[in-house]
């Protein structure tokens, strides 16, 4: 086979694809409505199943239901009827996926569930099916080819059916009114649970790792103290502890150009910056690195919630990167 013709296999795929996913718009209908409704008035979970191909649809469904605020929870069909039962309760509704209708594993379970009192909706390709016949709703997921050329391979039947149950996963994040800060909440280790969760309280430097020195101490001090604790800036506090200012690398650079060394014999008030940026431990990271932006700093001085005490921290814009909230 030649280049020219795998692009034309892999076009025609594609095509055949899209197709089956486009025809799904029109086969949306009450059954679909009541799916939804059924599910938001569940009090337990989504159980959802299906065996081959349509398993791993399957796990995928449950995940991105779990991930958008609907709990759900996967199960094999054939471990299912040896013990796996024993994981669903009477509160929950259940998911049945296979695009010929008729899996011998699922039609075996599904009385089983039915015992149970469970509701059972039914995402198939056949709607005239003995899993269609058994279930309480019908979600229609059949496709006029499969993209496979031997008409084998479950490819647009399998691309359908995610699709479809995107749609489904969707329409329960809108009726619930999911909202990001809720998808942050289920997704604390990604960027987003990041951006809308992490506070600088949670990642500042804090006690002996604050640069701090006295308005009365030498200029000098006040260098070796911002080259030790290497944040490129140290505050300086009053005889109660109050942050007054702060001095950076910056101020010390610009005093040896005005003064030469004699600037090192200066008090550090006397260098200091009264006007300085600072934020409370409850704001977010993310902010906190669009004030530094804006400003073009590259530390802030984290306090309680007001900087009339003592700095409770400092957040340097290294501490914010590596998180890797960008």
């Amino acid at each position: 086979m030649t280049t020219k013709d795998n692009i034309s296999v892999a076009k025609e795929v594609l095509k055949i694809e899209a197709d089956a996913v486009s025809a799904l718009i029109n086969k949306v209908d009450d059954q679909f409505d009541q799916a939804v409704e059924a599910i938001r008035n569940c009090k337990g979970r989504v159980i959802v199943t299906g065996m081959g191909k349509s398993g791993l649809i399957s796990q995928k469904i449950a995940s991105t239901l779990s991930s958008t605020g609907t709990p759900s929870l996967f199960i094999h069909p054939g471990e299912a009827s040896h013990g796996d039962l024993g994981m669903v309760t009477k509160e929950d509704i259940i998911l049945a996926i296979s695009n010929s209708g008729e899996t011998y594993e699922l039609i075996q379970i599904i009385p089983a569930f039915k015992r149970m009192g469970l509701k059972i909706i039914a995402m198939i390709g056949r709607q005239h099916s003995t899993i269609s016949g058994l279930a309480d709703m019908y979600i229609d997921t059949s496709v006029d080819q499969e993209a496979c050329t031997l008409e084998l391979a479950p490819t647009a039947s399998t691309t359908a059916t995610l699709a479809m149950g995107d749609a489904l996963a969707i329409a329960l994040l809108e009726n619930r009114g999911f909202k990001a800060e809720d998808f942050a909440l289920l997704h604390p280790g990604g960027t987003l649970g990041k951006r809308l969760l992490l506070t600088v309280g949670e990642i500042m430097h804090s006690g002996n790792e604050i640069p701090l020195v006295s308005e009365t101490s030498p200029v000098s001090e006040a260098l070796l103290t911002m080259t030790e604790k290497e944040l490129g800036v140290t505050g300086v506090i009053d005889g109660s502890n109050k942050l007054t200012g702060i001095i950076t690398d910056g101020d010390i650079r610009r005093g040896l150009e005005k003064s030469g060394n004699q600037i090192f014999d200066q008090k550090a008030a006397y260098l200091q910056t009264k006007n300085f940026k600072w934020v409370e431990k409850s704001t977010l990271a993310i902010n906190a690195l669009e004030v530094m932006e804006e400003h073009n700093i590259t530390s802030l001085f984290v306090f309680e919630d007001n900087k009339k005490s003592a700095p409770d921290g400092i957040v340097h814009i290294h501490d914010i990167l590596k998180t890797g909230i960008l």
